[in-house]
């Protein structure tokens, strides 16, 4: 009999953003393709909490580089719009600066180029300057860096990458670029807001990721309808439309191996063979506990030394009243950042003055809070395993309540009818996230590209990753993408043994 794509299947382990879009690129390949998620429903960081009228996202909230969505849909012939409405917000975002000094920041182009001028003279032409160089990198980073599988030296002889490499400025500090163009200290602070969920100082990223500025500031800050459970939820349509089989509430317990191939997977409920296996979870968790030592790519020292983003502590809030003076995306940068990220990054400990962040998604979508009623996300970014207990997470909420009433003029906690909090260990037991990290691997030049954890098992021919613990990185645009870069290294895998059969 010829072996075809029909006859071969693929388990995917974790159905967040990478595992769906690894799921649905190999159903449309035309292999047999089940998705194994431990947690009862799609999405992993970014499920979604309903609770008494309450529709929360767990985890991503800001909707950028909208053409990589776009993209994906259109892949498989749909547009965003079949699934979900956008919303382009304006203001994008609103920072909150000290002596409550506010700064929305304009969605037009021109609004926020005088916007500039007005805090420093001469700055408009700056910033113009600024997001050349930055749009630059963004077409390059995210046309042609971010689809390299990171397993050879070679995917970089190409002649765009080769002829712009000293502008993609990967050798020099954001920290050091963004104050090449800006002095005030509003302006560096908004400028480096982008790299705080990078995992690193702004001292320690490359000047590429200002293409985030770019992204940001120039490309829009939108809002699917619904939230990112919807964008969720339209993406496994895709998958299911395309065969996929979901097996919800059932964790991989352990990743079976002969000859250094993948025979089978365990998991809490069955025993089954597969022709190629892609961990779409977190990747130490794979390594460590699903698969036996012979075959990791890691041992757990490596783990130990690698650079984590943050994680974080978050508040998911319902109040029954309306909220005052907030916008739909709002940063508190009222205390120092740099003494923050200082304590994410250099010295690990929980931050004596945080910075936070607060998505009140009710200002533009009323569905997700019942009538009257306001829906609030509420996040401190922290050291990835911290000691996480009940009477930190009460000091935390109430030190940013505090701050956050203060700016609002007005009691939100006696108005507070739903709470739940999520930090470390709940990152942990919902993920096993590597030391409850919320953001993935730190985006350092040492952990940048082919300095990533690969995306091929290097002792088993047919084990691949996806995510972001793995090439591109971090955050929901690269995990879409990932997905997509994933699937084609198993295509071309499967194709060469189906191959090597039939001849």
């Amino acid at each position: 009999m010829i072996d075809t794509t029909e006859n071969l299947s693929i388990a995917i382990i974790g159905a967040g953003f990478a595992g769906l879009s690894t799921a649905a690129y190999l159903a449309k390949s035309g292999y047999q393709v089940e998705v194994f998620e431990k947690n009862e429903q799609v999405g992993g960081r970014a499920r979604t909490l309903e609770k008494q009228g309450y529709i929360f996202d767990m985890g991503p909230s800001w909707y950028w580089m909208p053409e990589i969505f776009e993209q994906f849909f259109s892949d498989f012939g749909f547009k965003t719009s079949d699934f979900y409405n956008l919303t382009r917000l304006d203001p994008a975002f609103t920072v909150v600066f000290e002596e409550d000094k506010v700064m929305p920041i304009p969605d037009d182009y021109v609004e926020l180029s005088a916007l500039f001028e007005s805090i420093e003279p001469g700055s408009a032409i700056k910033l113009h300057a600024f997001m050349e160089e930055a749009a630059y990198k963004y077409k390059v980073g995210m046309e042609k860096l971010v689809h390299k599988p990171g397993l050879s030296l070679l995917e970089f002889v190409d002649l765009d990458l080769m002829k712009g490499v000293f502008k993609l400025q990967v050798f020099t500090s954001f920290s050091k670029h963004v104050r090449k163009f800006f002095s005030h200290p509003r302006l560096i602070a908004l400028m480096e807001f982008p790299v705080l969920f990078l995992g690193a100082t702004p001292e320690d990223t490359p000047a590429l990721y200002s293409l985030m500025n770019y992204a940001g500031l120039k490309l829009g800050t939108w809002y699917p309808s619904g939230g990112f459970g919807q964008v969720i939820e339209s993406m496994k349509t895709v998958c299911e439309r395309l065969g996929v089989k979901f097996n919800l509430d059932e964790p991989v317990l352990q990743i079976n191996i002969e000859n250094n191939l993948v025979k089978d997977i365990t998991t809490s409920k069955q025993r089954k063979a597969f022709h190629a296996v892609v961990a779409s979870g977190d990747y130490h968790h794979v390594e460590q506990q699903l698969l036996e030592e012979p075959y990791r790519n890691y041992k757990a020292s490596y783990w130990e030394s690698r650079v984590m983003a943050p994680s974080c502590l978050i508040f998911y809030l319902g109040t029954s009243a309306k909220v005052n003076r907030l916008d739909h995306h709002n940063l508190f940068f009222d205390e120092d950042l740099k003494q923050h990220a200082q304590e994410i990054y250099k010295d690990p400990q929980w931050p004596s003055k945080p910075l936070f962040y607060v998505c009140c998604p009710s200002k533009t979508d009323p569905a997700v809070a019942p009538p009257g009623h306001e829906n609030l996300f509420v996040l401190i970014p922290i050291a990835p395993g911290l000691a996480d207990g009940e009477a930190i997470r009460v000091k935390y909420f109430n030190l940013v309540m505090d701050r956050l009433e203060q700016h609002c003029g007005q009691n939100i906690r006696a108005s507070i009818d739903f709470k739940q909090g999520y930090s470390v260990k709940d990152f942990i037991a919902d993920y096993h996230s590597f030391k409850g990290n919320a953001y993935g691997l730190a985006n350092t030049l040492l952990q940048t590209a082919n300095l990533k954890p690969s995306i091929r098992n290097k002792k088993v021919k047919n084990l691949f990753y996806a995510g972001q613990l793995t090439v591109p990185g971090p955050g929901v645009p690269p995990s879409l993408i990932s997905g997509k870069v994933a699937a084609k290294e198993v295509v071309k895998h499967l194709q060469s043994t189906i191959y090597e059969r039939n001849i």
